[in-house]
């Protein structure tokens, strides 16, 4: 009994800390989604679910979520195959593989925000802009990039690859080096090569590691925003408008806290169903050893 009551007591401060910062903002973000309150008014009205019932007619939700799916499938599986890719070439002996998993994981390390600002020079409209700059020399016509709507998103997703693809690429390189060098060897004595090991034993027994890879990067898409709100702004003409920053927009900008909170809570059941669904009819393929 003594024993139980001092690992309780070592475990109170971590506890503390999960509740109030973790639990406790959760529960009373759901209180606040019921209420027609902002910051100024001292009353707020419960107004029950209208905040919720408001999202379906608002059409700048419905914008805001469309372009987040698009950012998601424009951002996860071409990342996935990227990161597959050179987590095979870096898992080979080759000389100098930490200087290359060190600067594959650079970006991942590197505050959001700079990265963004970087990546808006590149992206600059005119001649000072990396891209432009090399268009140029080359003598094609130079694109307007982040404020053209055909082209903004695009350009999120081609800066988000590249600062989220060390992280995966280190995920994959610990899948694939948890792979026994026993089934190669099984498998070139039987005269398997090249594609046929990848397909019938790599990509099974990394199966585990692709589905982790999966929900984390469809999670973590979703809820995407500094890029956007640094490089764009959700413009131009919306096209990068995500829910993420829609929510802040709406409750730090607009001050309507019970509707921020309602739009918060509606993104986390999509996203928790999307993963119950990735579980049941992807998590079923999984192979595990």
């Amino acid at each position: 009994m003594r024993e139980t009551l001092t690992a309780y007591l070592y475990l109170l401060p971590s506890l503390a800390v999960l509740v109030t910062f973790h639990f406790a903002p959760v529960f009373y973000a759901f209180y606040v989604s019921l209420l027609d309150w902002n910051y100024i008014s001292p009353n707020p009205e419960f107004v029950g679910f209208a905040n919720y019932a408001a999202l379906l007619k608002d059409s700048d939700f419905v914008t805001s979520l469309l372009n987040t799916v698009y950012y998601v499938v424009g951002t996860v599986p071409t990342s996935m195959a990227v990161a597959l890719v050179v987590a095979i070439l870096l898992n080979q002996k080759i000389r100098g593989l930490a200087w290359y998993r060190t600067v594959y994981f650079l970006p991942v390390i590197t505050a959001a925000n700079a990265v963004a600002i970087i990546w808006f020079w590149i992206y600059h409209p005119d001649y000072s802009g990396l891209l432009n700059g090399i268009l140029d020399k080359l003598g094609l016509p130079i694109q307007s990039w982040l404020l053209d709507p055909k082209w903004a998103m695009p350009c999120i997703i081609l800066m988000s690859i590249w600062k989220g693809l060390g992280y995966n690429v280190v995920i994959f390189l610990a899948g694939l080096q948890n792979i026994s060098s026993e089934y190669y060897e099984a498998a070139q004595i039987d005269g398997a090569r090249g594609w046929s090991i990848f397909r019938y034993i790599t990509w099974p027994l990394l199966s585990p590691t692709t589905f982790f890879v999966l929900i984390i990067s469809v999670i973590g898409s979703f809820q995407v925003f500094s890029q956007v709100y640094v490089m764009t702004r959700g413009g131009p003409l919306k096209s990068t408008l995500v829910v993420v920053y829609y929510l802040y927009k709406v409750g730090f900008e607009d001050f309507k806290m019970g509707y921020a909170s309602a739009m918060a809570y509606a993104l986390f059941v999509i996203i928790f169903a999307l993963t119950l669904l990735q579980r049941k009819y992807i998590g079923s393929r999984v192979y595990y050893q």
